[in-house]
Order: C-alpha cells, then structure tokens, then sequence
C-alpha cells in the first residue's frame, strides 16, 4: 500500500495493470467542472439567440431571407411543424452540449491520469527503484508510462550490475589478500629464522631457503593469474583472430604435456573431425585456456589413466572436449568451478600450487571468442567442453539441452 496525499493506490501485482483510482476531492472536481461547463455554454448559447433575434428584428430583408428559409423546409417537411422543430433543436444542442462537456471531463481526467503518473514517477525517484508504474491510461500516455518503465528497469539493472561488480571487486581483493597472506607469512616465517640463523646445519639452512622459494613461486604465479584475469576482463581487450589449424595446436600442447602425463601413468588421445580442424581464433590468448584445462585435468583427475582431447566441426562452430576418466566432481561443485578463487573441496588441502584462476581465466577467454564453456562430470569420466565460433566476431548462445546433444556429436566423432 503506498500513500500519497489524497489517494491511495494498492498495487496487487506489478505486472498487473490497474485503473487511476480518483480520489473524492478529484472525482468533486471532475463534477464540479461538468456542471459549470454545461452552464456556461447554455448561458452563451442564450445569448447567441437573443443577439440572433435583435438582429432580425432590425433587418427587414433578413426577416425576408429567413422567412422564404422556412416556407422551403416546410414544403420540405410539411409534417413538422413549429413546436416539432423547436423540439429538435432543443435536442441536438443538448447532444452537442453533452459532447462538448464530455470532451472537456475527459480532457481534465487525462489531466488527473498525468498528475497521478507525475506523482508515481517522484515515488520511483526516491531510490524506489524496484517500484513500476501499473497504471491503465490514455494510449498516449500509456506509451510515455511504457517508456518510463523501460528506463526504470534499465537503471534498476544497471545499479544491480554496479552493485554486483562493487561487490565482486571486494571478493577479489579479500581472496588475493588472504591467497597472498598465507605464502607470504610462509616466506618470512622462514627467512626470519635464517636471518636470526635459528638452523642447526646447512642442510636445514637449504630447506628453510627452498620453502621460502616454493612459496614465492606460488605467490608469483597468483600474480600473474590475477594479472591475466584483470586484463582479460577489460573491455577494451583486442583479439588477435587469425586462421588457426586446432589440429596442430591440439597435438603440439598434447606432445607437451606428455612427460608430465606419463608421470602420472596418464595416456593423453587427440583426434580431430574434420582433419585439419580450422577456424578464427586468436592462437595465445586460446594456447592459455588448452594449458589451464590440461594443468587442472592433470593435477585434480585423481586416479585418471586417460586425457582425451577431442574437437568437432559442429555446422558453424567447433566443439573442442578435454575429458579424462579420473575421480568424479561433485555436483555441487560442478556449478561454481569457474567461479574466482573457487577450487573443489576435495583440493583444497593438496599443495597443488593453484591460483583459483585457472578456470575463470579459460572461461573469459572463451567469452572474449564469441563462445561459451561448461563443465559435466559422472563416474565414468570429467569433460570440460567448449563451443567457439568457427569466424572471428561471431557470438553463440549456449542452448538449454547443450549436454545431451554435445554427448551425441562427440560419441560419433
């Protein structure tokens, strides 16, 4: 319920749209201003007949002229007689009286519509900006009710998204602190027993010396992530699109992460459909996001002894899937893995060496193609599957039912 002077208006729903509900004084109004109108034009009415009537009477030829006028009605109309005529002009000036009244009650409610639109628009002024304006009223106005709740909803979003980016920034800056925090006091806890030289012998001095490195490595690589990100998210980022052959790219980051792979007794499989696979793409900016999911597929496919990258024409654009067939993500994480600084429970204690980035930055490169990117996990296998355009500048829109048509396309590739 919202007040506001003399009315008061009850909005059930927003979408709904409501009559302009007048109130008493404005409904007296109305009444008022009807009942003088149709005053004032009988009285200048009356007074157009008495000066009509002095007028004849002081012209001869004029009585003439108007008296020929009324032999050719009669003749015209030989049933109506004086008393029938006066009647029928006591009617249609009646009727034109009432239409002219009507005209002006109706101009003065148009008149109350605006004031009660003003007043709904002082309302929404006041930081009510969740409010709209339901009103039923004239089209004309209608349309200017129409456009001030597009602007109204369009600043509602804009002060959402500065809200949300406000606070985003705050998120960002508490996780590199504390991100940061937690090697850096590693690192001076350690060089501060080297300086008090608080070790026992060389080797313990090489392992305070070789902690306090480890630590500054990860601290590094959190800076050069955040650095990426940060600049990724810019929107004045160019793209450097040329023609790129995927199935070269795929096997050349493939035979580079092979010593690593083997390490881990990982067998990593590419293949490509059609062979070569080529599209428009900017090959640094893209290389990035090929490392970050093939890092993150090694370091967290827990019992994984498959890394299959795959990629398939798909009519305009190009579907490229990095799966391995380690241990399965929770579905409660699935959601949020390219979420910033969000890593899956189950990796938080290992000294993986992550930044939480890794995914966010993949996923903003992807965007910055023109594409999307999503993430599905069972049993059997983990998939990180990408959608990008095969032309530069072109957008996707990621469909509803992406998983189950994805699944099939890449079964038969």
């Amino acid at each position: 319920m919202k007040q506001s002077g003399a009315w008061v208006i009850k909005l059930q729903d927003k979408k709904t749209e409501t009559k302009v509900r007048l109130s008493t004084k404005e409904k007296g109004e109305l009444i008022l201003d009807g009942i003088l109108t149709f005053f004032i034009l009988i009285i200048l009415e009356l007074a157009l007949l008495l000066s009509a009537n002095q007028f004849f009477a002081q012209g001869q030829d004029v009585r003439a002229n108007v008296q020929v006028f009324r032999q050719i009605f009669t003749l015209d109309f030989p049933k109506i007689g004086q008393w029938h005529l006066n009647i029928w002009m006591c009617l249609g000036i009646i009727l034109i009286n009432a239409w002219i009244v009507y005209r002006r009650l109706m101009r003065r409610f148009q008149a109350i519509q605006m004031h009660h639109v003003i007043q709904e628009l002082h309302y929404i002024a006041d930081n009510h900006f969740d409010h709209r304006i339901t009103f039923k009223v004239n089209p004309d106005l209608q349309k200017v009710v129409t456009s001030i709740n597009a602007l109204v909803e369009s600043t509602s979003r804009s002060i959402s998204e500065e809200r949300r980016i406000e606070q985003s920034k705050d998120e960002l800056i508490t996780n590199v602190s504390h991100d940061i925090r937690t090697p850096l006091t590693s690192v001076i806890g350690y060089l501060g027993l080297i300086e008090n030289g608080q070790y026992q012998n060389r080797a313990e001095l090489l392992k305070y010396t070789h902690t306090a490195f480890v630590k500054s490595k990860q601290m590094k690589l959190l800076v050069d992530d955040l650095f990426e990100f940060t600049k990724i998210q810019q929107t004045a980022t160019t793209m450097n699109f040329t023609q790129v052959n995927m199935t070269n790219m795929i096997a050349q980051l493939a035979a580079s992460y092979e010593l690593e792979a083997q390490k881990q007794n990982i067998h990593i499989v590419t293949k490509t459909r059609p062979d070569p696979l080529m599209m428009a793409a900017d090959p640094e900016k893209l290389s990035r996001v090929y490392n970050n999911l093939i890092i993150n597929a090694l370091k967290y496919g827990k019992g994984a002894t498959e890394l299959i990258i795959e990629g398939r024409q798909y009519q305009d654009e190009a579907i490229i899937a990095i799966r391995n067939n380690g241990q399965k993500i929770p579905d409660n994480d699935i959601l949020h893995l390219f979420d910033r600084f969000y890593r899956v429970e189950g990796s938080r204690s290992h000294e993986t060496g992550g930044s939480g980035l890794g995914l966010a930055i993949a996923q903003s490169i992807v965007a910055l193609h023109g594409g999307f990117i999503y993430a599905s996990s069972t049993d059997e296998q983990t998939s990180f599957i990408m959608h990008l355009p095969l032309k530069g500048g072109a957008r996707l829109q990621q469909p509803d039912n992406i998983e189950a048509q994805d699944a099939q396309l890449l079964r038969s590739t």
